[in-house]
């Protein structure tokens, strides 16, 4: 089954933009082939949900992070090795004699093309041979290993023993490359195609090793489902520099956190943080924490920036409540979700807003398979929710004040808070003031 995130909450956690610098995608892009950009566009699109698969992959990860190697080819080389060898598509040996004999009398650009993509070739694989012998068995996960020893028996055969002394040549004679490239690109057709798709996977694997030691990041253990745990240790957004982190622990007898504090008190970017780690540990990759672990989930949903749709006629607030709703059938369908709630029902009134804040809370915590993060402004309900409900922990995000001016500490404390700071920022700007016209230049 795949892991279920949709387009909202990938919008919500800036998970996948390829075009923003900012984006969780954008960190780890610093691969250097076309193939290696396809692997891990295809990791952000469909996240693990086996447990075995989620430890091997983050074992792999770790594995070339510590080596603190860098990628051994130059990425638009590798184009032209990738070009030169996928030209043979269609054709057969007995081509490169016949654009020889063209080249002779000048006739032929795609022979001296051929020519340039076989040389650049030959020094690539050359470098990456070496390469794969310099990696050590026992630093290297035993799944990782089998590939390579498979692509170390095609560079063992016999007739490839001339790679090695065509390494460097600039001169070989036009029968020589002929014959050579028969070899590569007609004898050797699907043994290349392995080798490059080993290159990509090591280039996948490198870039992303390098950002989580780079990073600081940890790599998550991910657990059987029925466990029901999910455990944070200095957590913090992976876009912040020097952020404050922050430890948060679910299980199945306090599956939400309850969330209040004050604008600008850093509630949505705690919880971004949460569904950034959720999503990455999923992908086997490193997460912005020191420690994680976590039992396997179906999906996460979140709703932070749910927008009107004017096109269809709908409100915030209806749009808000469709949200719930698609989350609600997830989670009756007895899925095990995470579930991001950032202010529930801000689009309606108080009084409804409290009441359906309070409904909503109350019937998704009957449903401890799941993780719940739910965060408002109306503290009332946290009240109301204690009083009913055993499996929650109320935690809020303090405002420090300096006289009239507030400030934040950005780590979470045991409790509900009551800061209320609106109308003092809002007469710190003097905007009253500005508004009759009596503010003084």
């Amino acid at each position: 089954m795949s892991f279920i995130a949709d387009k909202q909450t990938l919008e919500d956690l800036n998970l996948l933009s390829k075009y923003r610098s900012n984006s969780v995608y954008s960190i780890f892009n610093v691969v250097h082939t076309r193939g290696g950009r396809k692997i891990l566009d295809e990791m952000f699109d469909f996240p693990l949900t086996n447990v075995e698969a989620i430890n091997t992959r983050s074992s792999i990860f770790e594995a070339f992070g510590r080596l603190e190697f860098l990628f051994p080819l130059n990425g638009q080389a590798f184009e032209v090795m990738e070009d030169y060898l996928s030209s043979a598509e269609g054709k057969d040996a007995m081509d490169i004699f016949k654009l020889k004999a063209l080249a002779f009398v000048g006739l032929d650009k795609e022979y001296r093309e051929i020519q340039a993509g076989f040389y650049e070739t030959v020094k690539l694989l050359n470098i990456f041979r070496d390469f794969l012998y310099r990696l050590d068995p026992e630093a290297m996960p035993a799944v990782y290993w089998k590939e390579i020893a498979s692509v170390k028996a095609i560079f063992k055969d016999y007739r490839l023993a001339w790679l090695l002394l065509a390494n460097g040549a600039k001169d070989l004679s036009g029968l020589k490359i002929a014959k050579y490239d028969a070899v590569l690109r007609f004898t050797f057709r699907e043994e290349m195609k392995q080798i490059c798709s080993l290159i990509y996977k090591t280039d996948t694997y490198m870039a992303v090793g390098n950002v989580g030691r780079l990073s600081g990041f940890a790599y998550a253990k991910a657990l059987a489902k029925d466990r029901y745990i999910i455990r944070l240790e200095g957590l913090c957004h992976p876009e912040l520099k020097n952020p404050v982190s922050n430890d948060i622990t679910l299980s199945a007898d306090s599956n939400v956190l309850f969330l209040t504090g004050a604008n600008m008190a850093g509630k949505s970017t705690t919880m971004k943080a949460f569904g950034i780690a959720i999503y990455l540990a999923h992908m086997g990759f490193p997460v912005a924490a020191t420690a994680m672990e976590f039992s396997v989930k179906d999906g996460l949903y979140t709703s932070i920036n749910v927008p009107d749709n004017l096109n269809l006629g709908l409100s915030h607030f209806y749009a808000e409540v469709l949200r719930v709703k698609r989350v609600a059938e997830e989670v009756g369908d007895s899925k095990n979700m995470v579930v991001i709630f950032d202010e529930l029902f801000k689009g309606t009134n108080v009084k409804d807003a409290y009441d359906a804040t309070l409904s909503v809370t109350k019937a998704f915590s009957a449903h401890r398979n799941c993780a719940f993060i739910i965060s408002t402004h109306i503290i009332e309900v946290g009240e109301a929710l204690g009083a009913v409900c055993d499996n929650l922990q109320f935690v809020y995000l303090p405002t420090v004040m300096d006289g009239l001016k507030p400030s934040y500490t950005y780590r979470l404390q045991q409790g509900i808070t009551n800061d209320r700071h609106g109308m003092m920022i809002i007469n710190n700007e003097r905007i009253l003031e500005t508004i009759k016209g009596t503010l003084k230049q």
